[in-house]
């Protein structure tokens, strides 16, 4: 069973995600070299390559990284035992953190693990900085010195980091109570909150809300950081980042201290939690009221330890790099959620319970949908056969019976004949007139003694 291909959608992500360290705001040409050789010392990508992704960023944006028609990963084929191979590369790797990826391939072909050039070094490169044993990567765990330091970006909108903090209970449609969840994100550098939210689940929906309030108020991050928990990890998030020109950063596991910041100001929010316990608040709306004055009226303008005593509304309204905006349609192309679906032989796709049109010639084929979650009437199909259009859901009529031609291109024709029995009855009288042939000589031969 080979490993499935991966969309060009997931290879501009991926090129992104390699690239996200050079497009930092404010970036020399000294720190920005040296950038460049710590990734392509990691990933196993040339210079040159890597030069022309961000050329294609620079020029088209994600639209640019995308592959040409046709490509592949070049391990998309590679089967399941590819896995065998990283974890005999991993043994050799830790027996000798200096050893090269060459060298480890070189001892694998010796070994007959793998056969001679089968695995490339730029291959093997990134499944183990994936698997977190790139040589760098181990490096860490070698190298004396602190594991986490307390830090605080330059800048505004350099990096927003986000969490979600267990709420109160407030009482639901059943009559039972139920949990709420607040999502926060915060500007590291000046500490504002530029999101925060109460939210009846703590799902990928209530990530995706929070984030878009932040960026159409304040603008778009350089970068976002946040811990492993799965509504981070979802594929939306990284695809949506990535076309919006911000690089995703996860703390790693059991790490609580690398997010203390916005710890600490969910230990402050909790004040606000305690304080709207004594008014008795009763529903998701309330909470979300008195949280915005809370934040307005108390955080944003309390001097702030972290800040040598300023406020957070201070530093951020002082700060001198600009906001970085986009328009509407870039801020909702970014934010749209994909899904493959089966067109069936009314010429519709089932989403979400529901029935939308795309057409007769598409029946029986697999077509993807893009769909913003907040707006249900009608989703964007997308086939490689014709341009992205839009698909409204099926409104049940009085006509709802009559059957749709098919297209040209489909129509059936009205043949003279069957080709395959016309096809059978050739292949039939040719093997009799072969068979006439060879009993024909067998019967001379019998009859001939002197031959």
């Amino acid at each position: 069973m080979t490993k499935p291909l991966m969309t060009p959608d997931e290879v501009a992500v991926d090129r992104f995600n390699m690239i996200a360290p050079l497009t930092a705001f404010g970036i020399d040409k000294g720190r920005r070299s040296e950038v460049v050789r710590e990734i392509t010392g990691r990933s196993g990508i040339s210079e040159r390559t890597l030069k022309r992704y961000l050329s294609a960023w620079e020029e088209k944006g994600f639209e640019g990284l995308k592959p040409k028609s046709g490509w592949e990963r070049p391990d998309s084929r590679l089967g399941d035992d590819f896995s065998d191979i990283v974890s005999a590369a991993i043994e050799l790797r830790m027996e000798s953190p200096a050893r090269s990826v060459s060298d480890i391939i070189k001892i694998l072909e010796l070994e007959e693990v793998i056969p001679e050039g089968s695995v490339s070094r730029s291959t093997l490169q990134r499944h183990l900085a994936a698997k977190g044993y790139a040589a760098s990567q181990v490096r860490m765990y070698t190298k004396k010195g602190a594991a986490a330091r307390r830090f605080r970006k330059e800048h505004r909108c350099e990096l927003f980091m986000s969490d979600i903090k267990y709420g109160p209970f407030v009482p639901g449609k059943d009559g039972k109570k139920h949990q709420i969840y607040l999502v926060v994100w915060q500007d590291n550098a000046t500490r504002f909150i530029v999101s925060a939210r109460f939210y009846e689940d703590q799902t990928v929906s209530a990530i995706e809300d929070s984030l878009r309030r932040a960026i159409q108020k304040y603008g778009v991050p350089d970068k976002i950081f946040t811990d492993q928990g799965k509504q981070y990890k979802s594929k939306w998030l990284s695809g949506a980042c990535a076309k919006l020109g911000i690089r995703l950063l996860r703390a790693r596991p059991y790490h609580a201290e690398a997010k203390g910041a916005i710890e600490v100001f969910n230990r402050t929010v909790g004040k606000m939690i305690s304080e709207a316990a004594l008014k008795k608040l009763s529903s998701v709306g309330e909470y979300n009221e008195f949280l915005k004055i809370w934040l307005d009226e108390y955080y944003h303008k309390n001097p702030h330890a972290g800040l040598g005593g300023i406020s957070p509304a201070a530093a951020f309204g002082t700060d001198s790099r600009p906001l970085r905006f986009v328009s509407a349609e870039a801020l909702k192309e970014a934010f749209l959620h994909a899904e493959t679906r089966k067109v069936d032989k009314s010429g519709c796709v089932s989403f979400q319970g529901s029935l939308y049109e795309v057409g007769v010639c598409f029946i029986g084929r697999k077509v993807g949908i893009r769909f913003d979650p907040s707006w249900a009437d009608e989703i964007e199909i997308h086939h490689e056969d014709t341009e992205p259009f839009l698909a409204k859901k099926l409104v049940i009529g009085r006509n709802c019976g009559v059957k749709q031609a098919l297209p040209e291109s489909m129509r059936l024709t009205d043949p003279e004949s069957s080709r395959m029995l016309d096809a059978l009855k050739k292949k039939h009288l040719k093997n009799r007139q072969e068979s006439v042939v060879a009993t024909t000589f067998k019967e001379f031969w019998e009859g001939n003694e002197n031959v």
